[in-house]
């Protein structure tokens, strides 16, 4: 039995709309329904794929009951804050969460792209793959309008053989002195994930979130002028194609799409994007053959070949909820103080003695 086939159907409830709007009914789940017993409801439902690529979303989502709909902001509702995307590759958060990345910086987020690995093993070499993926990380961050570009240079693939409290203290390091409040990052429980890499990234990520805003961890970072960081917060993204994840939030791209296949774009070094449309055009040329998608240039076979081929699992994620484009994530925002809570209850119900 085919594992996408199994499970299907309708997502109970509805979507109530980012910002308190009008709740959304949820579009029929795409894909074939299996026969499941009488009485038996499909917790996770399964998503319809191009086709066109492996490395987009998931088989599987699980929609949390309070999924919401987050929509364009007028305005910049977020300007003074700053958002760090983390990712262990080059190609990670284009991928993944280039939309979302790309429409928080433009409503006034002071972006910053981390990467954690060389990503060595992409390249003809690994030297090559080392200096042409630094590159491109650097056109990544460029295109989706961050600041400024890190990386870690921590072997590629062998990011679990590294001291992940080592990742994770540079990465508290970096939120103290950017004062980060919000991150963008690999799902730390990302279901059936294959690449360890992803993994390490996302499990110091989380870590980092916590302890930045600790004053006892590495106190030496505040005898040296930096301040706690409360990272209020944590957009995360599942990757492995085979995943099973908690979705609790749909962020509308539509609007950001073609930032997100320049981001693609500047990936020249590796994944399935950066100068394949180029190639292939290349390739149909010699054939004595040409695609009318692919245009006339390099630089617009290289985007329509991204947003036709790597972008349309995207595409059929945002028509299950009215969208053009959607990117799901598991999110995790600023939680309530409860010692406000304690004090209203003390304040509602003490007595006089």
């Amino acid at each position: 039995m085919k594992r996408r086939k199994f499970l299907g159907g309708t997502v109970a409830g509805g979507v109530a709309a980012a910002g308190g709007a009008e709740a959304a009914p949820l579009a029929q789940a795409q894909g074939t329904p299996g026969k499941l017993p009488p009485k038996v409801t499909p917790s996770a439902y399964s998503n319809r794929r191009a086709g066109f690529s492996p490395f987009t979303v998931p088989d599987y989502y699980v929609y949390a009951d309070d999924l919401t709909i987050e929509r364009n902001q007028p305005g910049k509702p977020h300007k003074g804050k700053a958002l760090a995307a983390i990712q262990a590759h080059s190609d990670d958060i284009p991928l993944y969460a280039g939309g979302t990345v790309a429409k928080l910086i433009d409503e006034g987020y002071t972006g910053y792209l981390i990467r954690l690995s060389n990503d060595e093993s992409s390249g003809t070499t690994l030297g090559h793959g080392v200096v042409q993926n630094e590159i491109d990380n650097i056109g990544v961050a460029k295109a989706l309008g961050c600041k400024k570009a890190f990386s870690f240079y921590y072997r590629n693939h062998r990011m679990d053989d590294c001291a992940e409290v080592e990742i994770r203290a540079r990465l508290i390091f970096l939120f103290r002195l950017l004062q980060v409040d919000t991150i963008v990052a690999m799902d730390p429980y990302n279901h059936y994930e294959e690449n360890p890499d992803h993994l390490v990234a996302a499990r110091a990520a989380e870590g980092a979130c916590w302890m930045a805003g600790g004053r006892k961890d590495y106190p030496e970072h505040y005898r040296a002028g930096l301040k706690p960081a409360s990272v209020k917060e944590k957009y995360y993204h599942s990757r492995s194609p085979q995943g099973h994840n908690l979705i609790n939030r749909v962020v509308d791209i539509g609007s950001y799409i073609d930032v997100k296949v320049q981001s693609n774009v500047a990936n020249k070094g590796k994944g399935p994007a950066g100068e394949n449309g180029a190639r292939l055009r290349r390739q149909l040329e010699r054939e004595g053959r040409r695609l009318p998608l692919l245009g006339d240039t390099d630089d617009s076979a290289n985007a329509a070949y991204i947003k036709r081929f790597l972008m349309d699992d995207f595409r059929v994620l945002g028509e299950r909820f009215g969208l053009g484009y959607a990117e799901a994530f598991r999110y995790i925002g600023p939680e309530p103080s409860y010692r406000d809570t304690i004090r209203a209850y003390v304040d509602k119900n003490a007595v006089k003695i």
